[in-house]
């Protein structure tokens, strides 16, 4: 039986209030809505706009994080984000 490839993020951009353009290392692109998953006390400071944009790609697990070390696990981001059709 062969290894499961865990997915990685490659790329992230901020679109608007808790949504996230994320690029993965599969090639799927996907928009997350971040809003509802936003609960606990390592999130709680995510729900500050200013501190949200921080968003930034973990180098050595590459997931999402902020600076606060809060982090969303990469297959969660995959399971609740919509996919992008690419336009050329």
């Amino acid at each position: 039986m062969g290894a499961k490839h865990l997915i990685h993020v490659i790329d992230v951009v901020y679109l608007s209030d808790y949504r996230l353009r994320v690029t993965f290392d599969d090639g799927a692109v996907k928009i997350v809505d971040l809003k509802p998953e936003l609960n606990g006390e390592i999130y709680e400071p995510l729900k500050d706009m200013v501190f949200f944009k921080q968003v930034s790609i973990n180098p050595d697990f590459k997931i999402l994080c902020w600076p606060n070390d809060a982090d969303f696990a990469t297959d969660t981001l995959y399971e609740i984000g919509v996919d992008v059709t690419e336009r050329s």
